[in-house]
């Protein structure tokens, strides 16, 4: 079996790239801070009451990704946070986080919110997909 290449001298295909690995930056010495991943379902009576629809409790029937981020001894002005469409990346001047969604998101339409008693950062995003028997 032998795979034909369209430039020989080529060590790495581009697909082979995971998206958002221009953002990773292994010398940086910032470390990263805790975090959670919390899928969120939008549900109605028809749903908690009447079981009408065909959502259950797994993460397909989801309709957004919350990331929480501990950051501890910082300012809401300090955080400066970038989202596409797999990607999440915070910089803080003590912490950096470069995250891998599970799924795509909708980048252009997330939320976030800084808590400051609890000195955490709630980004909740979107997730976009294809239609299928479950989500329609």
């Amino acid at each position: 079996f032998q795979v034909k290449s369209e430039n020989s001298k080529t060590i790495w295909n581009t697909e082979e790239v995971p998206e958002g690995s221009e953002y990773d930056d292994t010398w940086d010495p910032r470390e990263q801070p805790e975090y959670e991943i919390l899928f969120k379902q939008r549900v109605g009576t028809e749903d908690v009451f009447f079981g009408m629809s065909r959502k259950d409790h797994s993460t397909a029937c989801c309709e957004d990704i919350v990331v929480k981020i501990k950051l501890p001894e910082t300012k809401s002005s300090d955080i400066t946070l970038d989202i596409q469409d797999k990607v999440l990346d915070l910089r803080t001047p003590k912490k950096k986080l470069l995250l891998h969604l599970p799924y795509s998101v909708d980048s252009k339409n997330g939320k976030a919110r800084f808590f400051s008693e609890e000195e955490t950062l709630e980004v909740t995003l979107r997730v976009l997909r294809e239609f299928d028997f479950i989500n329609f």
